[in-house]
């Protein structure tokens, strides 16, 4: 016998804790892999998270372990803290009070995560379990504050150091919460810390002003800037918490004048040390190489910088209120001059280093200041009237020609970098639309816009000017003069929309433009790839239309052109702008038509040329985008276009994304070719398999859908072409779907319905049983929406399906046993009673032997008599009429009861002279319908009906749609009558209970005579 389980411990060993977690921190990797393992056992233990942070707060344990011990607590221990198995509340306050020894913490490593504890639990325990927590640490800023500047305690430093790292990351904390209550607690904080650290920081940020490069060498130096960052860190926390409330939540108004007076201080105290600075750091004359002074420098330059990052979360956050500020306008203008300063001196001041003189970051926070203040000083108000601040015509065209000179060109390490990685380098270009606020080049183009939006009337004529200048002077191979030559382009481009009644693009094109794109100059393809990006932009701001013969001729050039003056990223530019050109709203087909076999081609050959997969992306999504708006032109083209794709497919291994792209490629390529993409069944069948293999299926499912979905829609025929595989091939796979995958099985019902459509003969002969267990299992699964659209495509198969080819399995199946127990139990949503009773009725309808036949075997296989099936049958037939909304579907349920009256079942004629002759009448009263004998056309006329445009619109524009309008059109419930329809079954009813007489006095004797007047008369077309 196997030993008995032994209970779990009821408290955990601190010696084999301890030992674990030596192991864990050890250098040995099978014991690393054996403690981490035991070490998640044991956090399990009562007590376990009380001892490791006990470990990690003994100082004679070794650093390492220490470390082991406080990081796996911040992993683990936060997101448990509510569990009273693991945290016991004695526990809870010993490791609360244990978080605050931490407070002199020499290791930074410990710190940090001691901070994230503290802040993960007062998120749930302050004020209620923890009210001492902020006084505290109040308490202690204030006395190291004191200790620090006068030296008198010796740990002073460390613990004003830890104590605002804490409170800050409470702050950060606290700051996020959007619930009222924690929105209240911050504001107690605020309350409580505001005006102390305002103070501290006064006095703390007090020896900034005798800052000499000499003092940066010093190590107390650093300690006093680090001090100060920390301290202004937590106020400016504070500050924007409380402006971003009373800006755009409306409350805590009463925090207005302080915010005012903080961002006022701040505004002089922000001059004050970014000039301080900049004078220190041009004193040094060159980057300093002593660590300490590194050190010094990067922490006032974190320091002025978050001076910046306040301002512009601030505007960000309320860009109309951040200008009514004290002192902003000021404060703009003062970033606005450090930043034409900087384009003074030499190129080196400007770097992305905290040791230069203008660093990149702060230059590009000044700039975004400036631009998005631009429009308290336009020209005129939002209201219409003038505005009595504004920039002056000088100031603008410096600054624009500023942007333009110095700014905008490309410079050394960009030109490196796109000869050093062509393709990564574009792809750098196109994320900037993302990534403008963080780099000096493209948010120099965001303010140049900016200025060109506010200030026309000078930006304009400006650029204007320039550009005739240029485009009219003598052409030069000079590298500088291409740079100036390519910003401009760029400025061009960025401006294109106000500069269109200016400039005139289409002449400029074909004057200049098509001459320039065939220069081969090695440094011209500078030039070139920015003609390629400026045809794209002037395309999608609809500067020009895409119906130009020689726009394509100059981007299919400069596509495939593989001379001297061109390269990588010229092609990978131009074929994103044909994207663009393509994609936009003017295109013109035709025009384009000429085109199409060189720009597929190239497309195809630099998909395969391109090194990394992101280009590859690029590029597939131009061709996609290109074979959809080519729509059949693309047929043959189609071959050249699927052939690399599984070479392709194969080298993408597991980069998703780009398996993504290509599933869309093949997407669209079927989409276009219609009738003639049943060829590329052969390469869609083993796309697909792929796609649903282990780990593929949690990335490409959707996609693979997608692809499917539409080749089923696309398509004439379920085989494959000249024994290739076929779609056929894969209704296994869709059937495995169907019953296992209820997270799109909306997508799949649809897909199955595709399949029906197609050949749904053909299908039941190969997969009846199968279709019908899946359908069985997904039904006890799923939603009820999901429920719906299976009970749809089931009505559409019973319909369109002889009924010889489904009878059995559904029975076999259980299928039908399914609907009768929900009907039965009546425990299931009314919508979901409601369907199955259409899918009965759809049965009956189709076969109503079949029908009988059906309950006959459920009731055999239940073993009960026939009577208990029909009973749940009937009574749900009738409570669920009036649940039926669409007059299609109570005709339905109408014509179905009709078959099964014509039967002679007792157990349906019994309820005929109630419950089934009112039904008929409510049915009768509400559809209106008339015969038309006269020509041909429909014969029937429903003035209930809707057309079939209005009830299926997925599938318009693909072949489906022609098969879901004739499966529409010929459903018997739109194309029989139904009063004849129901004339007709009760005569048969009649003979089969031996004539009307018999029928009359068995079950109709006790009917309510003007009942059956009522329906006597409809039956004979005498209705009123």
């Amino acid at each position: 016998m196997a030993p008995p389980a032994q209970a779990p411990p009821s408290a955990v060993s601190p010696e084999e804790l301890f030992n674990v977690v030596c192991g864990a921190a050890s250098q040995d990797p099978a014991q690393v892999q054996a403690s981490t393992t035991r070490l998640k056992e044991l956090l399990e233990v009562p007590g376990a998270y009380d001892v490791l942070q006990e470990i990690a707060a003994t100082k004679s344990v070794t650093l390492q372990v220490r470390q082991q011990a406080i990081i796996q607590f911040k992993n683990a221990a936060t997101g448990h803290w509510r569990s009273r198995k693991l945290f016991p509340p004695e526990h809870k306050q010993r490791i609360r009070e244990r978080c605050l020894t931490f407070l002199d913490e020499p290791d930074d490593i410990i710190a940090e995560c001691n901070a994230l504890i503290v802040a993960k639990i007062a998120r749930q325990d302050y004020p209620v379990s923890w009210p001492g927590l902020i006084p505290h640490l109040a308490g202690v800023i204030g006395t190291s504050v004191e200790g620090h500047l006068s030296g008198s305690a010796p740990q002073a430093t460390l613990l004003l150091r830890r104590s605002l790292e804490v409170l800050n990351a409470v702050l950060k904390e606290y700051a996020a919460y959007k619930m009222l209550t924690g929105v209240k607690t911050m504001g107690q904080i605020v309350e409580v810390v505001r005006m102390p650290l305002q103070a501290h920081y006064a006095r703390l940020a007090s020896f900034l002003p005798s800052l000499t490069p000499a003092a940066l060498s010093q190590v107390s130096t650093v300690e006093n800037l680090l001090l100060a960052h920390l301290t202004f860190k937590c106020l400016s926390r504070l500050t924007f918490w409380a402006y971003h409330r009373y800006t755009c939540c409306n409350d805590f108004h009463d925090y207005e004048p302080w915010v005012n007076e903080v961002f006022q201080n701040s505004t002089i105290q922000f001059q004050a040390i970014s000039e301080l600075r900049i004078n220190v750091v041009s004193a040094l004359g060159s980057p300093p190489t002593d660590p300490v002074t590194q050190r010094a420098l990067d922490l006032f330059t974190r320091h002025v910088r978050i001076f910046g990052k306040l301002f512009r979360r601030m505007q960000r956050s309320s860009t109309a209120r951040f200008v009514t500020l004290p002192m902003c306008g000021d404060l703009v203008l003062y970033y606005w001059s450090k930043v034409v300063r900087a384009t003074t001196g030499p190129p080196e001041q400007i770097a992305d280093s905290s040791q230069v003189t203008f660093p990149v970051r702060f230059l590009v926070q000044g700039m975004a200041l400036f631009r998005d203040s631009l429009a308290q000083w336009a020209p005129t108000k939002k209201d219409g009237s003038p505005n009595d601040r504004v920039l002056s015509k000088e100031f603008v065209e410096d600054a624009v020609k500023i942007l333009v000179t110095r700014f905008i060109p490309l410079n050394p390490s960009d030109l490196e970098g796109w000869m050093e990685d062509p393709e990564e380098w574009v792809n750098a270009e196109e994320k900037e639309n993302d990534q403008w606020e963080y780099e000096l080049r493209p948010c120099a183009e965001r303010v140049l816009m900016t200025l060109a939006t506010q200030y026309p009337q000078y930006v304009r004529p400006l650029i204007e000017l320039t550009f005739n200048q240029i485009v009219a002077g003598q052409k030069s191979m000079e590298l500088p003069a291409i740079i100036q030559k390519e910003a401009l382009y760029c400025a061009v481009g960025r401006c294109a929309i106000r500069l269109k009644e200016s400039i005139p693009f289409e002449q400029w094109l074909d004057s200049t433009l098509i001459a320039e794109a065939q220069v081969t100059d090695h440094n011209y393809a500078i030039v070139k790839r920015r003609i390629a990006w400026l045809l794209g932009k002037l395309v999608s701001d609809e500067c020009l239309a895409a119906n130009n013969s020689k726009l394509w001729q100059i981007l299919v050039h400069l596509l495939q052109d593989q001379g001297p003056g061109s390269d990588a990223v010229v092609r990978l530019t131009a074929a994103i702008a044909i994207r663009e050109c393509v994609d936009s709203l003017k295109f013109d087909a035709d025009v384009f038509a000429p085109f199409l076999p060189t720009v597929v081609t190239s497309l195809v050959q630099l998909t395969s040329d391109a090194d990394t997969l992101e280009s590859k992306r690029r590029i597939t999504d131009s061709l996609n985008t290109v074979i959809e708006r080519a729509e059949s032109r693309i047929v043959p083209l189609m071959g050249m276009v699927a052939e690399p794709i599984p070479q392709l497919w194969t080298a993408a291994a597991e980069d998703w994304l780009f398996k993504a792209c290509l599933l869309g490629t093949v997407t669209k390529l079927v989409e276009a070719a219609k009738e003639h993409a049943n060829s590329l069944s052969a390469l869609i069948v083993p796309l697909i398999r792929d796609c649903f293999n282990s780990p593929a299926q949690m990335h490409l499912d959707q996609d693979a859908f997608i692809l499917w979905q539409s080749a089923l829609r696309n398509t004439t025929t379920i085989d494959g072409v000249n024994g290739a595989p076929g779609l056929i091939d894969l209704v296994p796979l869709i059937i495995q779907q169907l019953s296992s995958n209820l997270e799109v099985l909306g997508t799949i019902v649809h897909i199955v319905e595709s399949y029906f459509l197609l050949d749904a003969p053909r299908i039941l002969q190969l997969y009846v049983l199968d279709i019908f267990r899946a359908f069985h299992v997904a039904i006890n699964e799923a939603v009820h929406t999901n429920v719906k659209q299976m009970t749809t495509a089931l009505c559409l198969l019973f319909q369109i399906a002889p009924p010889g080819l489904w009878g059995e399995a559904l029975h076999i199946s259980g299928l039908f046993a399914t609907f009768v127990k929900g009907l039965e139990e009546d425990k299931l949503p009314t919508p979901v009673l409601t369907e199955y009773v259409y899918v009965l009725a759809r049965v009956a309808l189709a076969d109503k032997q079949l029908f009988l036949q059906l309950v006959s075997a459920t009731a055999a296989a239940q073993n009960v008599k026939e009577e208990r099936i029909w009973e749940p049958i009937m009574n749900q037939w009738w409570n669920r009429f009036d649940n039926m909304s669409e007059p299609r579907s109570r005709k339905l349920t109408a014509m179905g009861i009709a078959n099964l009256v014509s039967t002679g079942r007792s157990e349906v004629l019994d309820r005929l002279s109630t419950e089934i002759c009112n039904l008929w009448l409510d049915v009768f009263g509400e559809i209106k319908e008339a015969q038309d004998n006269r020509g041909t056309g429909t014969p029937l006329t429903l003035y209930w009906d809707k057309p079939f445009e209005e009830v299926y619109t997925d599938t318009e524009g693909t072949l489906e749609h022609e098969r879901r309008k004739a499966a529409f059109e010929n459903d018997p419930v739109r194309t029989t009558p139904l009063t004849g329809f129901i004339a007709a079954r009760m005569h048969e009813a009649e003979l089969v209970c031996g004539g009307g007489a018999e029928l009359q006095s068995r079950y109709l004797s006790k009917a309510d005579p003007l009942l059956l007047k009522q329906i006597g008369d409809a039956l004979n077309g005498t209705l009123p």
